[in-house]
């Protein structure tokens, strides 16, 4: 519908021009910890937020005292989109424990300002004066974003510092063959913008890598929009498997058993390679 295509970048600069300026914006996390398999529940930790001028950071509020070092997620928006647009997906992966260093770009399809979230957290990592100083864990960081960029997601997996990419609904201007870790590729049934065939191609070139391609089942190009809906599980899931070694979250995708596969409700095709069946 074409009010839900304006919606985007309308949200975006309307949002964007009420965010906060500088660091220290608190959000609160929307509720307790959940059972350890319900991953689109909220977290157990409440969140904050930091807006500057390249980054913007969705992160534990009590980072500074934490007992771990929490893995990072790098993020790319669509097409005229901003961090604010996707927040309520930001926010849920920082109550789960990650970071997130979204991208503060409407362009992000070559990844260059991703990247830049990587190294901002690089040096807040070393910088005694900081609160994440030694709370980032730099050894796992997966990449995601949406449309435009989930095609930067893929572009920036072939950085050696990337462990997994998310790509949801990503568009073309990408070379999956250039990505040398575990890929969940995400589309949407009803996308009439990024066509599902178009993430399944992504899939089938992808067999070089742990691949898995899953269509959601009655999702738009914009469900992912604000409330993450039906994305906020699976990908919550998907990070837990490959950045904190959840098991219980491996074995929704990767290995003999398959939790999504048998989950028509909420997916209308999923699909594995070898090395993902592995």
């Amino acid at each position: 519908m074409l009010w839900r295509k304006l919606l985007v970048p309308l949200t975006a600069f309307l949002l964007l021009l009420t965010a906060p300026a500088g660091a220290g914006a608190a959000e609160a996390s929307t509720g307790a910890g959940a059972a350890p398999a319900d991953y689109g529940a909220p977290g157990p930790y409440a969140t904050e937020v930091e807006v500057g001028a390249v980054t913007t950071l969705y992160y534990p509020r009590d980072i500074a005292t934490s007992d771990r070092r929490h893995p990072v997620i790098v993020w790319g928006n669509g097409t005229f989109a901003f961090p604010v647009v996707y927040r309520d997906l930001l926010l849920h992966w920082a109550g789960q424990g990650f970071i997130v260093a979204a991208a503060n770009t409407p362009q992000s399809n070559l990844g260059i300002s991703m990247r830049a979230g990587i190294d901002l957290l690089t040096r807040r990592n070393a910088d005694p004066g900081s609160p994440f100083h030694d709370r980032v864990d730099l050894e796992h960081i997966g990449a995601s974003g949406h449309s435009q960029g989930g095609a930067a997601a893929i572009v920036v997996g072939a950085d050696p510092r990337i462990d997994t990419v998310l790509p949801i609904q990503p568009g073309p201007l990408a070379d999956i063959d250039d990505v040398r870790v575990p890929a969940l590729l995400l589309a949407g049934q009803k996308d009439s913008i990024v066509f599902p065939f178009l993430v399944k191609a992504f899939y089938d070139d992808a067999d070089h890598i742990p691949a898995v391609y899953g269509e959601l089942r009655g999702a738009d190009h914009f469900t992912v929009v604000g409330d993450p809906g039906p994305f906020a599980a699976p990908t919550t899931a998907w990070f837990k498997a490959h950045l904190m070694g959840d098991q219980t979250a491996r074995a929704q995708f990767l290995g003999a058993v398959c939790g999504i596969c048998t989950d028509s409700g909420t997916w209308s095709d999923v699909r594995r390679n070898a090395l993902a069946t592995r």
